[in-house]
């Protein structure tokens, strides 16, 4: 099944590829769809958002779309940056951003740099179907950047002695908070005639 996925995020586009192409889905990002457009996030919740991208990006496609809104929620920052996370305090690059967080934790102990990754994913099928499902992944906020692999905060967030950045992209797509997402939505898939 043809599947766009409402992002041109090269990131989170290859993830969605290499956890969903194996199950039959051919993953196209909206860019190799020919859709040119970005919704406004004006949700106040991941999963508002997402479904704001998807109801979008399906009135301009021809099948099933899938979005996200994904993000990191920090204890100590009341859950901040939260749905502000790709736009943290108006910073333009997430190393920047990244930077700003371990800033904010700068003298918080280990005991309280706990966090979480979120995802909301929100699909609609080619019949005007939709759901919507939430993952999340719990790990704390490190004291640097470690490792070259990944994107986003994922050089500062640690899933125990390792940030997702030290990870290989099959240990993350196990574990990730868009891992623990997908997972649910197969499950809600299943049984389903797509």
């Amino acid at each position: 099944m043809k599947l766009i996925i409402a992002s041109n995020n090269k990131g989170k586009i290859r993830e969605y590829k290499e956890i969903l192409e194996p199950i039959g889905f051919e993953v196209l990002s909206q860019r190799e769809a020919g859709i040119n457009a970005e919704p406004d996030e004006t949700g106040t919740t991941f999963a508002e958002n997402a479904k704001i991208k998807a109801q979008e990006i399906f009135r301009l496609a021809d099948c099933a779309v899938l979005a996200d809104d994904s993000g990191l929620a920090v204890d100590a920052l009341g859950g901040a940056p939260g749905v502000y996370s790709a736009r943290y305090e108006g910073l333009a690059d997430s190393d920047a951003r990244s930077r700003r967080v371990l800033e904010q934790l700068e003298g918080v102990p280990e005991e309280k740099r706990g966090a979480q990754f979120i995802c909301a994913i929100h699909l609609i099928l080619d019949d005007g179907r939709e759901i919507a499902v939430q993952g999340s992944c719990k790990g704390s906020i490190g004291y640097g950047f470690k490792g070259n692999n990944g994107f986003g905060y994922d050089p500062i967030f640690m899933f125990g002695d390792r940030s997702f950045a030290e990870l290989s992209a099959d240990e993350k797509n196990s574990v990730s908070h868009r891992a623990d997402a997908l997972a649910k939505l197969i499950t809600e898939l299943k049984g389903t005639d797509i």
